[in-house]
């Protein structure tokens, strides 16, 4: 039975702890700290009350778990929404039978379904593509041209991170199994279950998203190009697989901030009340496997955002070039696409930077914060030293969200792509500046850029050939008069 009577717990904390279920609850009660007793108990009687015949005096935290149940795959059931909309475009073929339960099978209707609709996608990107690598090739425009064109090529290759993404949805799989691992311990020390509240969110970025989406490459087909419908679908599905991603980005880190503060406002709380040692080191093992989830959120898709990011960077840069480069002829209809093209894409880039900043900033300065906030004179020793312990567990523990061991994702990643972007705008804007326009026609139109590099070789040729010719003419007086003068010599 429940009483406050408890065995002593071990000093060492574990990351890899597991949640207890009603079979062994009755073992675990005799280990069982005086504050999570009702949780044992609800589980014991199938998360029911106990009598009220039963004379027992509850702590204030025992009367909470009582009144709250525990409510399965929060994180899950909140991010769901975009879930099946990747798994729609055949990006995410996770399956889940149950809480702790999510994994990647090879032979499911998911993955399947996900391999189909993949090869379709192929082939119809390999479709577009040709026309597209014969436009390229049939131009005799301006270099801005060629650069627009180019635009549209770079636009085809989000099509790679379908299968990079279908080789991480095993990682995936097992952050989303930590995830309900996590929310039982969540309820088994905070005495209610998580509280994110982003169903809603997650439903509204999954119906409005991609409606802008298709949109936008509508608005940018329209004014760049002649609007084929044909050629338009493929791109309607490729730009919604990158703006889902990053979506389900955002809601990932929202979950990791949300949780953050809600485990950091109740551990405030709890000491307040009760300070017994082994709560602080029940929050400390709880803390710990949060900051862990933060690391396996990168790690889980770490070649996915690395492709994304670096796809992101290389079409802002050509994005913002042909909108740079069409301002000394005067802004017209084409620069609508280009303009909505780079916003796009430089606020996905954003928020997915700023959102995983965020979101490891929750995670270990907040709870720095509240810990260096503690007045430890009123505790005892045991409690003072679990304190300290805990604030040097988050001085120590890494809480980055690092992208495999490349590169942290953050705001300072945000900075450093657009630094070096401005760079490579530069270089571009020069050579454009160095490029010869030809204005013996009456149209007054540029050269591409092969007559500019044959006009720029034939008149290097001209240049010296002239040189050539003015340096044997010097030689060649002298010598004449050289002459004339021996002659007149010889005369006299």
């Amino acid at each position: 039975m429940a009483n406050y009577n408890r065995r002593k717990k071990p000093e060492t904390v574990f990351l890899n702890v597991k949640p207890i279920n009603a079979a062994n609850t009755q073992s675990y009660l005799h280990g069982m700290r005086k504050y999570s007793i009702g949780m044992a108990e609800c589980l014991d009687n199938d998360n029911r009350a106990p009598a009220l015949g039963d004379e027992k005096r509850f702590s204030v935290a025992t009367v909470g778990s009582q009144i709250h149940e525990f409510t399965p795959s929060v994180f899950y059931r909140n991010i769901a929404p975009v879930n099946w909309f990747l798994l729609l475009i055949g990006a995410l073929p996770m399956v889940r039978s149950g809480p702790g339960r999510a994994r990647l099978e090879l032979k499911s209707v998911a993955f399947l379904y996900s391999i189909i609709f993949f090869i379709f996608l192929s082939c119809y990107v390999a479709y577009v593509a040709y026309h597209r690598i014969e436009t390229v090739r049939s131009l005799s425009g301006p270099f801005e041209e060629a650069v627009i064109a180019y635009l549209f090529l770079v636009n085809i290759l989000p099509i790679v991170m379908i299968p990079v993404l279908w080789w991480e949805t095993d990682k995936v799989a097992k952050l989303f199994n930590d995830w309900d691992d996590f929310e039982v311990l969540y309820y088994q020390t905070c005495g209610h279950s998580l509280p994110l509240h982003l169903r809603e969110k997650a439903l509204w970025i999954s119906i409005i998203l991609p409606i802008l989406s298709v949109l936008s490459v509508i608005v940018i087909h329209t004014t760049m190009v002649d609007l084929n419908l044909m050629q338009v679908v493929p791109y309607c599905i490729l730009d919604n697989v990158t703006a889902m991603i990053g979506a389900w980005w955002y809601l990932i880190c929202q979950a990791l901030s949300i949780t953050a503060n809600f485990l950091a406002l109740r551990f405030q709380k709890a000491l307040r009340h009760i300070g017994p040692a082994s709560m602080v080191a029940d929050y400390r093992a709880l803390w710990l496997r949060l900051s862990k989830l933060t690391r396996d959120t990168g790690t889980a898709t770490c070649y996915t955002l690395m492709f994304m990011s670096l796809y992101l960077f290389f079409i802002i840069t050509l994005s913002i070039y042909g909108l740079m480069s069409q301002m000394s002829a005067g802004l017209g209809i084409k620069d609508i696409g280009l303009l909505i093209t780079a916003m796009w894409n430089v606020c996905l880039l954003f928020y997915i930077c700023d959102e995983a900043y965020y979101a490891s900033a929750n995670v270990r300065t907040n709870f720095q914060k509240k810990l260096l906030m503690v007045e430890l004179n009123w505790m005892n020793s045991d409690a003072q030293t679990e304190i300290n312990m805990f604030l040097r567990a988050t001085e120590m523990d890494p809480s980055n969200i690092n992208c495999g061991g490349f590169f942290d994702i953050n705001r300072n990643l945000f900075k450093g792509l657009l630094t070096t972007m401005v760079t490579y705008l530069v270089v571009l804007l020069q050579f454009q500046i160095s490029i010869p326009t030809d204005t013996s026609g009456d149209d007054n139109m540029n050269i591409t850029l092969a007559d500019a590099l044959m006009d720029s070789l034939h008149n290097d040729m001209t240049l010296l050939g002239s040189s050539s010719t003015t340096a044997a003419t010097t030689t060649a007086a002298p010598t004449v008069r050289t002459t004339v003068r021996n002659t007149r010599g010889r005369k006299g």
